[in-house]
């Protein structure tokens, strides 16, 4: 017998395989992050606007594609989809890597965001899961991701010192090709389905949670935080270069920035999760990002630079690693699939913005006004998060009716559990999903009720 409390062999090898899937998938976006606008400057078309119109381009057809790409995935299947997902990224890959122009490396960036596979993945990863692990499954890709950034970051500037521009796409369609073999010989098949609202979004559920204050709040963030990253990563390899470091030296300041900021991080989030003040340390995150840009107004030393990406990302890592927990907490029960939707797509819609208007304003104003645009849009987003909650003690559940009573007498039953903040029951499904309070609610009551 498995212990509720620890993963069984399927949730092992689920977590571990589709981790290193989303590992190998964007390790090659993000190696290209520090070093298009250093290495691609040989092509054709070359100038700022075109190299964040490249940055972005894969951000636009990603937002396009997150929700019906997970939906597709209800009808023919997970791993289906994520194969063809795979199979287009690696072809964008190859026409950007074959191309002697920037207009075609952004094409090629577009057709690597068609196969947006992000929403099959994580609906992927809670089939393979059950409700209890399902979160600890999540962390775990959600790990690999953060550590694909920072691995890909020293990678970038390193491998393209020998293989050019070019080299980091044709690596980027192999690493794809590979996430094709864990996908097929890797992940294991899937026997049972989560709730459908649980993990894909429903367009008319996305409709109403366009009304809700809260999530909105962090829709507006994680715009505004990948719109700052595209557009940092515009001008702030430039910086370097004027500071008299090598473009092939360039992951000798990102590395120890990442790490450092990474290790400062950690704190952070754990301090927010133990004195329950998550709006604090939001608000504490922003104001780091929004002092980081401050500080390159000033023409910074090389060990300013270093500071100010220190700064950045101990808020960046932060508000990756939060944000996708506050807004499974604030969702709405039964909507969660919904707001995920909602929140992917405008994450990639902020990488797209930031590409196109971080490379319009470094080519019509000058690199050096590209963080006066990012210091207006932290500044907007702090006041906007000012009035955010914090949702201290909330969880969510999701349990499966398996008894024949009436579904309005299971209902009634849970809304009087202690601790249930909100519960509601879809028919089709014969799913529970509750919205509670976990310092008073007792699981085990919920599961009596419902089996």
């Amino acid at each position: 017998m498995t212990s509720s409390s620890s993963f069984n062999a399927a949730e092992r090898r689920g977590s571990v395989s589709l981790a290193l899937l989303f590992a190998l998938r964007m390790a090659g976006l993000f190696m290209l992050m520090p070093v298009l606008a250093t290495y691609g400057d040989h092509l054709a078309g070359y100038s700022p606007l075109w190299i964040g119109i490249a940055i972005g381009s894969y951000g636009f057809t990603q937002a396009m594609m997150q929700v019906p790409m997970g939906m597709l995935s209800d009808r023919i299947g997970r791993k289906p989809v994520i194969i063809a997902g795979l199979a287009l990224f690696a072809l964008g890959s190859v026409i950007a890597a074959m191309s002697n122009s920037l207009y075609g490396v952004a094409l090629g960036r577009a057709l690597q965001g068609l196969g947006a596979i992000a929403s099959a993945v994580m609906a992927l990863a809670a089939d393979l899961s059950r409700e209890e692990q399902r979160a600890k499954v999540m962390a775990v890709i959600g790990v690999s991701i953060g550590l694909s950034f920072a691995v890909s970051l020293v990678l970038g500037p390193v491998l393209s010192a020998y293989v050019g521009l070019s080299g980091i796409f044709w690596l980027t369609a192999l690493l794809a090709i590979l996430g094709m073999g864990v996908v097929k010989w890797g992940v294991p098949d899937v026997t049972t389905h989560a709730p459908k609202s649980e993990v894909t979004a429903s367009r008319g559920k996305m409709r109403e949670l366009l009304k809700e204050p809260q999530l909105l709040r962090l829709d507006w963030g994680v715009f505004c935080l990948h719109l700052a990253v595209s557009a940092l990563f515009i001008s702030f390899p430039l910086r370097l270069l004027e500071a008299d470091v090598a473009a092939a030296s360039h992951w000798k300041v990102y590395l120890p920035t990442v790490l450092i900021s990474f290790v400062l991080m950690i704190p952070l989030l754990i301090m927010a999760a133990k004195r329950r003040q998550q709006r604090g340390f939001f608000l504490f995150s922003i104001g780091l990002m929004l002092l980081s840009q401050l500080g390159l107004l000033f023409s910074p030393s090389l060990w300013g630079l270093a500071l100010v990406l220190v700064l950045f990302f101990v808020g960046f890592n932060y508000m990756e690693a939060s944000m996708p927990a506050l807004l499974s907490m604030l969702s709405p029960p039964g909507y969660k699939g919904s707001a995920l939707g909602i929140y992917s797509t405008t994450q990639f819609a902020g990488a797209f913005v930031g590409g196109g208007l971080g490379g319009w304003v470094s080519q019509y104003w000058g690199a050096d006004s590209v963080p006066l645009l990012c210091i207006g849009l932290f500044v907007i987003w702090g006041l906007v998060a000012w009035g955010m909650k914090s949702p201290s003690g909330v969880k969510s559940y999701t349990l499966s009716l398996d008894n024949a009573q009436p579904e309005a007498e299971v209902l009634a039953n849970l809304r009087k559990l202690p601790g249930v903040l909100e519960a509601i029951i879809i028919s089709q499904e014969r799913t529970a999903y509750l919205k509670v309070n976990s310092q008073v609610f007792d699981l085990q009551q919920a599961q009596a009720l419902v089996k």
